[in-house]
């Protein structure tokens, strides 16, 4: 009878971890006698958040195969003995400053501003990096013409790392490059933190003045973990002017501001500001409303870094892998004023 609770437990899985019952190590204690089963689990940490959806899990699965028995399930407090932690090697030594480019909502051109950013950053001088940590929609591959890129493995030290991808003087690492882009929406939890570990702490950056992060829309677990791995030294949110995308901003600059996370919000960029065509340079045209990330940023002490229009150089760039503050010098112009208002509030952050 042990045997077959065992195998039973050995089919419910711990959400975080992707590993069952028996094979986690989490049982601790199993026992059966004629009218009753008993067992004991024992999480990793103390009062795992998943510890009372598995203990019902485990007296539903046992009840059902067994309803003759009473069913007892157990959670024992205090986490297992923590095991000891290897010593946690990383690349990012030398990398003086780390920017999150963050969004609260899909669409608003976060990795469009990001590359352009790093073009600015790289014409005003910078030795720059982006890693695309955006597993929902690994953008800056194509946005850098390198979608074909395979990463190499070597040696250093005795240690794994990734070669990174250099495209216009910049490197770059993106989860892109290792998964197909049907694949992106399977990622999740564990899986999907353990990939941007590897990539943070294992990617050949070499020295860097700035290092810029894509990260995914919202905000969630792969935020925090990210957060949790490197410290960043400013978060840059970028909007587009309608009141509901606006509404986003505010749950992004919460995660920023909240006391556990606690890090400094460079500024809000206002993306697709306006619309210029070619033959009516001195039109503008507000298509999506107008200055409703500047309007919030004021009303929240949140500084306003800037906006960007609609130009069909920055679409045009995009699609070519060359972003077009490296071809426009319309563009140019708008991101190398957002950057160095970025690059202040790094310093002073810093």
């Amino acid at each position: 009878m042990e045997n077959e609770i065992k195998r039973l437990l050995g089919t419910i899985v711990h959400p975080e971890t992707g590993e069952n019952l028996v094979s986690g190590g989490m049982v601790e204690h199993l026992a059966a006698t004629a009218d009753k089963a008993t067992v004991v689990l024992r999480f990793a940490r103390a009062r795992d958040p998943f510890a009372t959806k598995i203990k019902k899990q485990a007296e539903t699965v046992l009840s059902e195969a067994f309803p003759q028995l009473e069913i007892l399930v157990v959670i024992k407090e205090g986490g297992q003995p923590p095991r000891p932690e290897p010593k946690q090697t990383t690349t990012t030594g030398s990398i003086a400053r780390v920017i999150a480019v963050a969004s609260g909502k899909g669409g608003v051109g976060k990795s469009t501003v990001t590359a352009n950013l790093a073009i600015a950053l790289r014409n005003m001088g910078f030795r720059v990096g982006i890693l695309d940590a955006d597993i929902y929609g690994p953008s800056q591959p194509k946005m850098f013409g390198v979608e074909g890129y395979l990463p190499d493995a070597v040696q250093e030290e005795g240690q794994d790392r990734i070669v990174p991808a250099e495209a216009l003087d910049v490197k770059l690492m993106s989860i892109g490059f290792f998964i197909k882009p049907t694949d992106a929406l399977l990622w999740r939890g564990a899986m999907a933190v353990n990939a941007l570990k590897q990539m943070i702490h294992q990617t050949r950056w070499g020295t860097l003045d700035f290092l810029l992060t894509d990260l995914p829309p919202g905000t969630g677990d792969i935020h925090l973990s990210i957060i949790g791995e490197l410290k960043i030294d400013a978060a840059v949110i970028v909007s587009t002017p309608q009141q509901v995308a606006v509404a986003d901003v505010v749950r992004g600059v919460e995660m920023f501001r909240n006391p556990n996370v606690n890090i400094p919000i460079a500024g809000i960029v206002e993306n697709m500001a306006w619309f210029t065509p070619e033959e009516l340079p001195d039109n503008r045209y507000y298509l999506f409303g107008k200055g409703g990330a500047r309007k919030f940023a004021e009303e929240n002490d949140v500084d306003f870094l800037g906006e960007i229009p609609i130009v069909q150089s920055i679409m045009e760039g995009s699609e070519a892998g060359r972003p077009a503050v490296g071809i426009d010098p319309r563009v140019e112009k708008w991101y190398r004023e957002i950057a160095v208002r970025i690059v202040e509030k790094a310093m002073k952050n810093g």
